[in-house]
C-alpha cells in the first residue's frame, strides 16, 4: 500500500489520501469526484447527486456526468429533466418541441396537444321576455352546454356555451302578484265562513231536534191515562117478557 494511503477512513471510504480523499468506497456506494477550487477530491454516496448517473462494475461503483443541457439522467444517452431552457422529449433535451407537439412550460416537457371539448346541448328553455313567460307574444328561448376538455395552449378554442333564438308563443294575460294573493285570501276565508256557517246550522238543528224530544217526553209524563169507555151492548140486562 501507497504510504499516503489509507485505511481508516471516514464518510464511506475503503481507502483514502490525505491529499485526493476517497480512492475507493465501501460496497454499494458510489465514487464520485468533487471539484474544490482548482482540485479534485474523491467521496462516496449512496446515490449520485443531480447532473450525475450511477455505474455499477465488478470493481467499483461509479457516478458519471450527464450531457451539459440534462439536469437528471437514467444514463447519459437517457434524460429525465432538462436544465432551464430546454424541453424534455423521448429522453431528450430540445430547445424546440417537433411538430405536432407544444412546450409544457409548467413541466417542461413536449406535451400532445389537446382540443377543447363540450356537452351536448340542453333542450330550449321555455319561451320568456324580460324573465316573464306571460304578457307577450314574441320573445326568446335558449339553450346551454357544458365545457367537460378546456384546451392546451396549441389546441383548438372553446365553441359558445349557450344559443338564444326568437320564438312565438300564444299571448296570455299575466295575473297580478298582489291580487291573486288577495283572491286566494279571500277564497280562503269564504270556506272558513262557509265551514263555520254550516256547523253552526247543524248544531242549531242538534239543539231544536232535542228540545222537541223533551218536549214530548215531558207531555207524555203529565197528561192524565183516559178511562175505558163500558160496552153499552154488555151492560144493558134481558127484559123479562114472561109476566
Amino acid at each position: 500500500m501507497h504510504p499516503n494511503v489509507s485505511q481508516g477512513c471516514q464518510g464511506g471510504c475503503a481507502t483514502c489520501s490525505d491529499y485526493n480523499g476517497c480512492l475507493s468506497c465501501k460496497p454499494r456506494l458510489f465514487f464520485v469526484l468533487e471539484r474544490i477550487g482548482m482540485k479534485q477530491i474523491g467521496v462516496c454516496l449512496s446515490s449520485c447527486p443531480s447532473g450525475y448517473y450511477g455505474t455499477r462494475y465488478p470493481d467499483i461503483n461509479k457516478c458519471a456526468k450527464c450531457k451539459a443541457d440534462c439536469d437528471t439522467c437514467f444514463t447519459r444517452n437517457f434524460c429525465t429533466k432538462c436544465k432551464s431552457g430546454f424541453y424534455l422529449y423521448s429522453g431528450k433535451c430540445l430547445e424546440k418541441c417537433p411538430d405536432g407537439l407544444e412546450a409544457n412550460n409548467h413541466t417542461m416537457e413536449c406535451s400532445s396537444i389537446v382540443h377543447c371539448e363540450a356537452s351536448e346541448w340542453s333542450p330550449w328553455s321555455p319561451c320568456t321576455k324580460k324573465g316573464k313567460t306571460c304578457g307577450f307574444k314574441r320573445g326568446n328561448e335558449v339553450r346551454v352546454r357544458e365545457i367537460v376538455q378546456h384546451p392546451s395552449a396549441k389546441g383548438n378554442p372553446c365553441p359558445a356555451t349557450s344559443e338564444s333564438r326568437k320564438c312565438i308563443v300564444q299571448r296570455k294575460r299575466c295575473q297580478k302578484e298582489g291580487k291573486g294573493k288577495k283572491n286566494r285570501e279571500e277564497k280562503r276565508k269564504k270556506s272558513n265562513k262557509d265551514e263555520s256557517k254550516e256547523t253552526r246550522q247543524e248544531s242549531k238543528g242538534r239543539a231544536a231536534r232535542r228540545q222537541n224530544r223533551e218536549q214530548r217526553e215531558n207531555n207524555n209524563k203529565t197528561q192524565p191515562k183516559k178511562r175505558k169507555a163500558p160496552n153499552k151492548e154488555q151492560d144493558l140486562a134481558p127484559v123479562d117478557t114472561a109476566h
